[in-house]
């Protein structure tokens, strides 16, 4: 079981930037297209970034076309909980840091094989740790 990264509202406004709060606190989305991770080719692992946590790994990402980065499989599926999203007048599966409870965005039935799941995250709510070459 992981355990709970609780801080006050107080503290993740000052640990983060004003759009990072509303995305991953308020649950706000970022406008398409305008994320630093949609065209990221690069190897490595996307974290949270509120608390650290792995939540995605490069392997996993494809393109979309959605506008924000798109995974099939999380790197590890007890890093992220899925919950019932019933706003903007649609059902939809939000997707959040399990540790932290960071809205990261949400999933989708219309992903690429071998899950055909479509891991919609906010750029704004990943870090982004190259991989190192040898």
């Amino acid at each position: 079981m992981t355990k709970k990264n609780k801080k006050s509202e107080e503290d993740w406004k000052n640990k983060l930037t004003d759009q990072q709060y509303r995305v991953t606190r308020l649950k706000s989305t970022e406008r398409p297209f305008t994320g630093e991770h949609n065209n990221n080719k690069d190897k490595g692992v996307y974290r949270c970034v509120c608390c650290d946590t792995e939540l995605f790994e490069s392997d996993a990402k494809f393109d979309s076309g959605s506008g924000w980065p798109s995974f099939y499989r999380p790197s590890n599926k007890e890093n992220i909980k899925e919950e019932m999203d019933s706003g903007h007048g649609e059902a939809r599966v939000e997707v959040l840091c399990s540790k932290c409870d960071a809205h990261l965005g949400h999933v989708f039935p219309d992903g690429p094989n071998p899950t055909g799941l479509r891991y919609c995250i906010n750029s704004t709510s990943l870090d982004f740790k190259k991989e190192e070459k040898e």
